[in-house]
């Protein structure tokens, strides 16, 4: 069994949430992520389950008192760099970017491991062969199928095959996604991207 964090976003834009969802969801498909249109819906909830809060800039400057106890776990969301007492993400930054900066959060300190989730998935069939290893960080290097086999003096169809497979055992299937994930697991250096 795999144990899995929860996230919660709050912010009143329905399209920004879901976006972000989104992309957090790709990078990390094993999290269950919430969102939540305002402070009060997240109280309604259980408001102390997340592993992180992903909070509009207004609602947190509303309830700062109650993020600050949260403080770890918090992470503004803002349309510029704001100088607070908790890490902020700049979302107006291009997806690779805010992409980028999230793993950097997550790299530098926010694990996500407050009150998990159990799913029940079995970590061999999710485990990637070395050559399939090999494949997913020439792909988070840009790589296309035909550079791949001849970097690594394969078939084009063995390559299909291996990202064939990575998907299906990640359940991942955009670039961006399979490089969060090499990221996430040691498999290539975030700065390497």
């Amino acid at each position: 069994m795999i144990v899995v964090p929860e996230i919660a976003i709050l912010d009143p834009n329905t399209l920004a949430s879901l976006g972000l969802r989104i992309i957090l969801e790709e990078m990390m498909p094993q999290v269950v992520v919430r969102t939540f249109s305002s402070f009060e819906a997240l109280i309604d909830d259980t408001p102390d389950m997340y592993a992180h809060y992903f909070v509009a800039s207004q609602i947190y400057f509303e309830h700062t008192p109650f993020f600050l106890e949260r403080r770890p776990k918090t992470i503004v969301l803002a349309t510029s760099m704001l100088s607070l007492p908790v890490p902020c993400l700049d979302v107006c930054r291009p997806q690779d970017a805010l992409v980028h900066d999230v793993l950097h959060l997550q790299h530098y300190g926010h694990q996500m491991m407050h009150r998990p989730v159990v799913v029940s998935h079995s970590d061999e069939a999710r485990e990637l062969s070395p050559r399939e290893v090999d494949v997913l960080r020439l792909i988070t290097h840009g790589y296309i199928n035909k550079e791949i086999a001849d970097k690594l003096n394969i078939s084009l169809t063995t390559v299909i095959s291996h990202r064939k497979n990575i998907t299906e055992k990640l359940g991942i299937k955009s670039v961006s996604g399979l490089a969060i994930y090499a990221v996430l697991h040691g498999y290539v250096e975030v700065d390497s991207i």
